[in-house]
């Protein structure tokens, strides 16, 4: 199976106040500690950013747009799986203000697609419930209803996999590979940025 990673990057920092994936964490951008997860898993890997957003990435990773500002995240994984070539089977989606993504749970997630009956895979959070991100999705039948729901007006991230009939991973399952839950975190404000 082919696989490739989508890192979402299109948002706009609202709630942070300020552009959160340049924030410098170790000296480094905070966007870069999630490119580092998803790099760790496959070398391909596209970035979405939104329109006009020029900002300097890695050498090795590939920038792409979304056609339209801040349509939001499922439009983001579209436009991630319209830029990656058709022979990728399998794609890791996570968020550019997710630094402590842990690899071994980004390829655990990916595992599940190996089972051909599986379109995508989630995470359980402690609760229970099914996080949208990170998110692993088989990329031809995820495009597809990408779009479909899209086109019917739905923007939200959590559908696509509700579609795909996703395969909840429990805690119990991905907690041993990350026992601090650091795949979960996300930065949505300053005090959520990880300690230096």
């Amino acid at each position: 199976m082919t696989r490739a990673a989508i890192v979402l990057a299109g948002g706009a920092s609202r709630r942070f106040g300020r552009d959160k994936l340049a924030e410098p964490v170790g000296g480094r951008p905070l966007l870069d500690l999630a490119i580092d997860a998803a790099r760790a898993v496959t070398p391909t890997m596209v970035v979405v950013l939104a329109p006009g957003d020029e900002r300097r990435l890695p050498a090795d990773v590939r920038a792409v747009h979304d056609p339209v500002a801040h349509e939001g995240p499922l439009a983001g994984v579209l436009a991630g799986l319209a830029a990656l070539a058709s022979e990728v089977d399998a794609v890791v989606v996570l968020g550019g203000d997710m630094p402590t993504a842990v690899p071994a749970v980004l390829g655990a997630l990916l595992d599940r697609l190996d089972d051909p009956a599986v379109a995508a895979a989630w995470l359980a959070d402690e609760d229970g419930r099914p996080r949208p991100l990170p998110l692993a999705l088989r990329a031809a039948p995820a495009r597809a209803r990408a779009r479909t729901l899209l086109d019917g007006g739905d923007r939200r991230l959590r559908a696509l996999p509700l579609a795909l009939g996703a395969v909840v991973i429990d805690v119990a399952s991905w907690r041993p590979l990350d026992p601090g839950g650091g795949t979960l975190r996300d930065v949505d404000v300053p005090a959520d940025l990880p300690a230096d």
